[in-house]
């Protein structure tokens, strides 16, 4: 059950995931039922998987969720670390499907696609992009240099980018996007990044796919430029895994969760000091590795096919 937010916790709380971003499950049908909540809310079971779909329609939709106007599918995968590899393998079937039915809808049946995974390769709750993008076949240069083998791959072209963060490069993420965008002119970007949740059961046990791009950094208090079609001048997918839970985000969520109404004034001041911390999981490092492998896959299945 997805709860609706008391707002003296909600400037509190932050979270990159859209399902998390919702007022609650009976709110939310009621006001579907009366056409006046600008969101349309689906929830499935694919192979295994819950598969929750919102769809954020007008201003209405963007007041009630803080999400731009697009489409952001939730896939709660579960704890793949630990899964047989038949499980493994629905999952990676599952996002590639999700994928490949918003791409379809963005991109265009010659254009070649751009991956980027964003984050520092070095911190283990943020190398799920570049990790992911490791495994990503390419196929932008076979291209260049052998135009019948790269008819023969029957592959759309693929290109790959690991752009690092501000603090390794000090040349913006989105600068560095837009200029491999420009050379190699893709119809599609897909980001691959990173998130926060409000939850620390989603860490790492959840994919997000959505249309409308990705800010980095801003589940964490970030300021980075956004990586969406406004900013690139290409449709952009984002996909994200949760790797962290803000420390203030826990605490409020945890009484929220509790019924506790009101914040008490020392805690209040804890909060507003400015000195909370991050947590992630105990056994983030092969979490995060299976995710990464995981998303490769799924991309590779779309847009190898």
């Amino acid at each position: 059950m997805i709860m609706e937010k008391c707002n003296k916790y909600k400037k509190y709380i932050r979270t990159d995931l859209a399902a998390e971003s919702m007022p609650d499950t009976d709110t939310l049908t009621a006001a579907n039922n009366e056409g006046a909540s600008g969101i349309k809310y689906t929830e499935e079971n694919k192979s295994g998987y819950q598969v929750e779909t919102l769809q954020v329609l007008n201003e209405h939709g963007e007041s009630a969720t803080g999400r731009p106007v697009g489409t952001y599918i939730t896939i709660n995968v579960g704890k793949l670390w630990l899964a047989s590899d038949d499980q493994v393998g629905d999952a990676v079937d599952v996002i590639s499907d999700e994928l490949r039915a918003l791409a379809d809808r963005l991109l265009p049946k010659s254009g070649g696609v751009l991956i980027c995974g964003l984050g520092n390769r070095e911190i283990t709750s943020d190398a799920v992009g570049p990790l992911a993008v490791r495994d990503v076949t390419v196929t932008r240069h076979i291209r260049g240099s052998d135009a019948k083998l790269f008819a023969l791959l029957g592959s759309r072209e693929i290109s790959a980018l690991a752009p690092g963060v501000v603090g390794q490069t000090g040349i913006e993420t989105a600068e560095l996007v837009r200029g491999a965008s420009e050379k190699a002119v893709p119809g599609l970007i897909v980001v691959i990044d990173a998130l926060a949740a409000r939850s620390t059961d989603r860490l790492a046990a959840t994919v997000q796919l959505c249309d409308t791009g990705l800010s980095p950094g801003s589940g964490i208090g970030g300021s980075r430029k956004a990586l969406n079609a406004d900013a690139l001048g290409v449709p952009v997918i984002a996909i994200g895994v949760p790797t962290i839970v803000d420390s203030s985000t826990l605490v409020c969520d945890a009484f929220e969760r509790a019924g506790l109404d009101e914040i008490p004034p020392a805690l209040e001041a804890v909060l507003e000091n400015g000195r909370s911390f991050f947590v992630s999981r105990g056994d983030s490092d092969i979490a995060v590795s299976t995710l990464s492998s995981v998303i490769a896959r799924a991309v590779n299945a779309t847009f190898l096919g």
